[in-house]
């Protein structure tokens, strides 16, 4: 019996040190987001084939999109409606940013995710890159992105992608200040979008 006990008070203290380590490494990630530049450096691919890095979400606020060309229906609907409430809060376009990165390189080289983009708007720039270089990305904005096949029984073959369906909103320095949802009101969308320019 007083071993079952001793055992329990180890395992209590063990846990006690995973939690934590656990409440330190959120608030300290907690504290790096609010603090520092959202997500990590890196060098891509503009659309328009010149190289981009984190510094352009850093120049001005940013609203900021993981989508793919191959999206049958959030990525299309999300640059539509973003468009929109871009020209409406910053009609000269001269306050905000916006970006379009593609969690699917290997389809969607820079010309073909510009035409894309541009068929939609003229206010979001796409970016595409080494799907190596993406893949860092993607992690260190903390976007969900995975392949699934179409056909499970062919995991080579055609696929789609699940990913984070919510528009990023970095304001002046790059620092995250929130997101607007897939499918949230458009009056609200547009007042974060207000906020964000206001700082």
């Amino acid at each position: 019996m007083k071993t079952i006990r001793i055992a329990l008070w180890i395992a209590c203290a063990v846990m006690a040190g995973v939690l934590g380590w656990l409440t330190l490494e959120v608030t300290r990630s907690n504290k790096d987001i609010a603090e520092g530049p959202f997500g990590v450096p890196f060098t891509l691919v503009a659309q328009n084939g010149q190289p981009i890095t984190e510094k352009a979400f850093q120049d001005k606020p940013t609203a900021l999109f993981f989508g793919f060309t191959h999206c049958p229906e959030v990525c299309p609907t999300t640059l539509f409606e973003l468009n929109g409430w871009l020209h409406q809060v910053d009609p000269d376009g001269t306050k905000l940013n916006a970006y379009f990165v593609t969690v699917d390189p290997e389809r969607d080289p820079p010309e073909l995710l510009g035409r894309y983009v541009s068929n939609v708007t003229d206010r979001v720039v796409g970016i595409s890159g080494d799907p190596a270089k993406i893949a860092e990305v993607i992690k260190g904005f903390r976007v969900y992105a995975r392949k699934v096949p179409v056909d499970e029984k062919d995991p080579n073959g055609d696929y789609t992608m699940d990913h984070t369906a919510s528009v990023f909103l970095l304001n002046n320095g790059g620092r995250f200040a929130g997101t607007i949802a897939y499918g949230e009101n458009p009056d609200t969308a547009m007042k974060k979008l207000q906020n964000l320019i206001k700082g």
